[in-house]
């Protein structure tokens, strides 16, 4: 079964900034998570979108810039076939508890995007 993208983020460094740019472009709400560094949470899914979020990287080690998740049966699995076709993991499995658990990866190219647990 394929895994489905569903899920995007959008990080930088002013999480406010981007926030607002996105609220005034594109009309979005964003639900500001503060004791998750101004993570804000985005739910376009209404019109046909995916949920997603707008906010400040929340780990030293996190990367900025645009993401796609996708939702997986087995995260380390998954991690295993990144590295034996050319990529590496970026962030291991890593949980947000109620929330996630989810894992970054770098593709051969550099791209960085999510999985995270089904």
């Amino acid at each position: 079964m394929a895994a489905p993208v569903n899920y995007f983020e959008i990080i930088g460094k002013d999480a406010k900034k981007l926030q607002n740019f996105y609220q005034n472009v594109f009309d979005w709400t964003i639900l500001p998570i503060e004791e998750m560094g101004g993570y804000g949470l985005v739910n376009p899914k209404e019109n046909g979108g995916a949920d997603g979020a707008v906010g400040a990287a929340m780990m030293p080690e996190e990367p900025t810039g645009n993401r796609i998740y996708c939702m997986v049966p087995d995260l380390d699995a998954t991690l295993e076939k990144v590295v034996a076709a050319g990529g590496k993991v970026v962030i291991p499995p890593t949980e947000i508890p109620d929330m996630v658990t989810f894992a970054l990866y770098a593709d051969p190219e550099g791209n960085v995007n999510g999985i995270y647990k089904g």
